[in-house]
């Protein structure tokens, strides 16, 4: 994982996924926009914002596996496809996924819809990143908040999320 330190002089990305990013050597760059109150589909306002292809932006999903205890899992997926819960729940071994209700999702996260970012998440889960990640040179997840994208190689975002790598977008 290489190492820059300019990205982390912005004051703009001071959140847990920044963070977690920093305290593991990586470069990163953050990519601030405006976001619009009431905008509910985050991954395409931050694609449009930013001028980006949305198959480089990728947006986290929280769901849930199911079983006697809901066991949350996490999904990352480009903007432009959605999540194939069937491949999803058989990447991690489980016989079903279902989206996870909002109110778990942000409590287990620690942060809000829209600004869910699969890094510095305060409860760390199983996640799985879209094979199609490893595709770019870098890609762009939330850094945490709304209005705030943040931009990594693949192989670090695998890395420090300790994800698996499995189609799971279609």
């Amino acid at each position: 994982m290489a190492r820059r330190r300019d990205a982390q002089q912005n004051t703009s990305g001071g959140t847990p996924a920044t963070a977690a990013l920093t305290r593991a050597g990586v470069a990163f760059t953050l990519h601030p926009y405006e976001h619009v109150d009431g905008e509910r589909h985050f991954g395409d306002e931050a694609t449009a914002a930013l001028g980006l292809d949305p198959a480089r932006v990728f947006k986290t999903l929280v769901a849930d596996l199911g079983g006697e205890r809901s066991a949350l899992a996490v999904a990352v997926v480009p903007v432009a496809r959605q999540l194939d819960l069937k491949a999803f729940a058989g990447a991690l071994g489980a016989k079903k996924a279902a989206m996870a209700d909002a109110v778990a999702a942000q409590r287990s996260s620690g942060y809000v819809l829209g600004g869910i970012s699969p890094l510095g998440q305060r409860t760390a889960l199983p996640t799985v990143v879209d094979a199609t990640a490893l595709t770019f040179p870098t890609v762009f997840v939330s850094a945490g908040r709304r209005g705030l994208q943040v931009e990594l190689s693949p192989a670090d975002l695998v890395a420090v999320t300790r994800a698996q790598v499995a189609a799971v977008g279609h």
